[in-house]
Parts: C-alpha cells; structure tokens; sequence
C-alpha cells in the first residue's frame, strides 16, 4: 500500500497554510499531495525540486525502519532503570555495607547501593540533610542530632565491636602490652609524652587523634577523657578514616591510636585496657561478655518515609546471610 501511494505523481497543494510536512490522498484526483510550507505552496515547483521531493518520500520507509529499531532497542533500557541507594557515614560500618550491597546486588539486580565514607557525623547528617538513603555510624545519636532527627529515622545495630587502643608493633616488642585508662588520658592530654614512662622504649610518643565527625573518636574520648567531644592537647596528628589511621601507625615505631578491633595487624598491635591483672585485650570474645571497657554498636539509619528498598537492605544485613558478612568482617554478629 505504501509503494502504491508513493508511486502516486506529485501535485503542489495551494491551500498549504503551515510548515509542517504532510502526505495526504486527494481523493479527486488520486493524487498524493507535500504541503511543505507557504512559500513553497505558492510558487511554482522546479524539477529538480520536484525529483527532491519524490526521493525524499521514497526514503521514507528506510527512515521509518531505523526510528522504529531505535526505538526497540532502548525500550527495554529505559523500562529496567531500577533503583539506585546511597549510603555514607562511618569508615567502620563501610566493610560491612560496601560488602553486602555487591552480594544484596547479584541477589536484586533492580537495586543498586552506592557506599562512601566520610565518618559517623557525615552519616547521621545525610539522614538529617535527606541526602542519603542510609546511614552509617558507630556511635550512638546525641541529643542535638535527636532533635534535628525529629523521630523521622529508625535506627538498627547490625554489629558490634571493640575500639582498640592501638600500638606500633615496635612500641609493643619494647614493652607496652597493656595501658590503664588514665595512662592513655594522661598520654592524650599531653602529661605523658616518652614511652619510657609506661615500661616502654624510650621514644617520644607520636599521638594519633581522630577528626571529630568520627564514631571511633566519639566513644574513644567519652570512655578515655570522660567527654565525646573532649580535646586532646597531646595529639601529634589527626587522622580521618580507619585506613588512614591504621597506615599511620603501621609507618612509625612510637604511634599511638584508636582502631576498630577488625583493622588489627601484625604492625598494628592492640593493647590490653585496665590495671594489672584486670586488663582486658581488645577481641570479639570480650566485645561479647562485655568486659572491654570500650566497645560499641554499630548502627544503619533509614528514613521512616525513604524508599522500600533501603528497609529491605537492612532487612537483608539482619539475615543470616547479612551477620556472616558481619563476622567476615572481624565484628561481633548481633544475631
């Protein structure tokens, strides 16, 4: 029918009122009519005009094919965008969430989860800010953020672990295997600053502070200086993420930190926390019968109203297959 209308003579049509491009059937005349634009309506056509037009027309269903290809190849595209959840906040949850969002993935390839860190005070701002999905911290929500929050998130402890206070392995082989708490307030403070004076090597002490958006710096500092947003007028250095801190210490031979217990190494020992015989070393076993005197939850946050999709990943982190990622990951499982 197609190759009938287009093989069909050409005539101008002089009632053409507009520049749009039509091809209609003149029944009187069995005709096949362009109506191009005004100009051309009302002024004779030149033949090679003419031979445009009919090349043009018999181009057509060439043209037709292609958009409607196009089309058939991007519909599928367009219809399986999915959806994409971001989560941020603590360097400590990260492992656990960044891990779980590639298996959570394979599992739901609709759903994709996006993790960046940034600390504890990043995540719990994203939930206040709305500017992600999921929250990450290993602290627990202080009253100003309670407020801010307004009861708009729910808050799930997926983990558990223990905030290590961390030693150069060389700091270690010299001696210094157990600290008490008011040794390592006395070592932040400033009061102690040569290893010599706690049974080590005599080596003046590289303190490692945390910035204080950090989780780990926010229960470190409220077990050890009595405040979570107590100054450390020791500190040589402030370190941000987990990874950043544990390289630091792993470089020198008299660094002192504070780590997750997960980020432990032959370079970067933990040291027991107490006096004497009641000193207790900074292990999953301890974080269990909670007799480590620094040990903590660690926490996702979602929003009450936020997408269906970010409840499901939580759910699926407080599954069986979720707490293995957990233990993988040197925490405490919480189920």
């Amino acid at each position: 029918m197609l190759r009938e209308v287009l093989n069909k003579p050409l005539i101008r049509d002089t009632a053409c009122k507009t520049n749009d491009f039509r091809v209609k059937d003149l029944s009187h005349s069995g005709a096949m009519t362009c109506n191009l634009c005004l100009e051309l309506a009302h002024s004779p056509l030149q033949p090679h005009q003419t031979r445009f037009i009919q090349h043009f027309l018999r181009k057509l269903p060439n043209l037709f094919g292609i958009i409607l290809g196009v089309c058939a190849f991007t519909a599928p595209v367009l219809s399986y965008a999915g959806v994409t959840l971001h989560a941020a906040g603590s360097t400590t949850v990260l492992p656990v969430v960044s891990t779980a969002a590639n298996i959570y993935h394979k599992q739901h390839p609709d759903v994709t989860i996006t993790v960046s860190g940034g600390g504890s005070g990043v995540g719990i701002a994203s939930m206040i800010q709305g500017t992600a999905d999921i929250g990450m911290a290993s602290r627990e929500i202080d009253a100003e953020e309670a407020t801010k929050l307004n009861g708009r998130v729910d808050v799930f402890t997926i983990a558990k672990d223990a905030v290590a206070v961390v030693v150069s392995k060389a700091v270690y082989v010299g001696g210094v295997h157990q600290l008490s708490l008011k040794q390592i307030a006395d070592i932040y403070r400033g009061k102690i600053k040569n290893w010599k004076k706690v049974g080590g090597p005599n080596a003046r002490i590289f303190v490692i502070d945390k910035e204080a958006s950090r989780g780990t710096r926010h229960v470190f500092a409220e077990a050890v200086l009595g405040n979570a947003h107590a100054r450390a007028p020791g500190a040589s250095v402030i370190s941000g993420s987990n990874n950043e801190e544990q390289s630091l210490v792993a470089h020198s031979n008299s660094a002192i930190g504070m780590l997750s217990n997960a980020w432990l190494n032959d370079a970067v020992r933990g040291v027991a926390v107490g006096k004497g015989n009641h000193a207790v070393l900074p292990d999953i076993q301890h974080v269990r019968d909670g007799s480590y005197p620094i040990s903590r939850g660690l926490h996702v946050m979602v929003l009450r109203n936020g997408p269906p999709e970010a409840r499901a990943f939580v759910d699926f982190l407080l599954s069986s297959q979720g707490q293995n990622i957990v233990k993988q990951s040197g925490y405490l499982s919480v189920r």
